[in-house]
């Protein structure tokens, strides 16, 4: 065989391994189940051209039934977050989102951050409302890691109908500066944090405007 052919053939070759790696579709196992309630108990499954597997929680308490909503799967890209709030004595909302990269990485429980009952010195006004009811505003003691004082308003389709929703009270760091964060019911919220304290009057004006705004759009819709 002659050079030329020989070093025609190791063209072919190397030509054709080339197209054969680059042609291969990146994948990862992960654990897919939700968005839904209770347990995660799906088996896990192929994800073609996702690089990174995910876990969110989210829990809400209230004086009436809470909810625990958890999901499981894969994305091309995943942008990991963890923060908590609370909303007077008995409204609290914890949020989890976690990734990783290797195969079935998001198997294990997720658990959103444990709160701590140790006063941290901040004091934030607060109150929560959805839709129609009124937003009572009162003074909140912030506990833990729950260090910034938060104003957070959002809005989703959930049963057919328009909710909004208007709150205020203590929260993590983590909390501050959101936008379109999907929380329960399939309503995305947006934040701002503040380290004016509860009564200050620039904090009053502000949140003043915040509920003459949510009227006007509540008489729009």
């Amino acid at each position: 065989m002659s050079l030329s052919s020989s070093l025609k053939g190791l063209l072919i070759v190397c030509a054709f391994a080339t197209f054969v790696f680059s042609t291969v579709v990146e994948s990862i196992t992960c654990v897919k189940c939700g968005p839904g309630a209770g347990e995660c108990t799906s088996t896990s499954s192929t994800c073609m051209n996702d690089v990174s597997c995910f876990s969110i929680k989210k829990q809400f308490n209230s004086t009436s039934p809470g909810q625990t909503i958890l999901q499981k799967g894969c994305l091309s890209s995943c942008q990991q977050l963890a923060f908590s709030a609370t909303l007077g004595d008995k409204i609290t909302f914890g949020y989890s989102h976690q990734c990783c990269d290797t195969d079935n990485c998001n198997q294990a429980d997720l658990q959103v951050a444990r709160k701590s009952s140790d006063p941290n010195g901040v004091v934030c006004p607060t109150c929560y409302g959805e839709s129609d009811s009124i937003c009572k505003q009162t003074s909140l003691t912030c506990q833990g890691e729950e260090k910034s004082c938060v104003v957070f308003t959002g809005s989703g389709i959930h049963n057919n109908s328009q909710v909004s929703v208007f709150g205020m009270g203590c929260a993590t760091e983590t909390a501050c500066n959101l936008k379109d964060v999907e929380v329960i019911n399939n309503v995305k919220i947006r934040t701002f944090c503040t380290n004016l304290s509860s009564g200050s009057p620039q904090l009053t004006s502000i949140i003043s405007s915040i509920l003459t705004a949510l009227f006007l759009l509540k008489v729009l819709l």
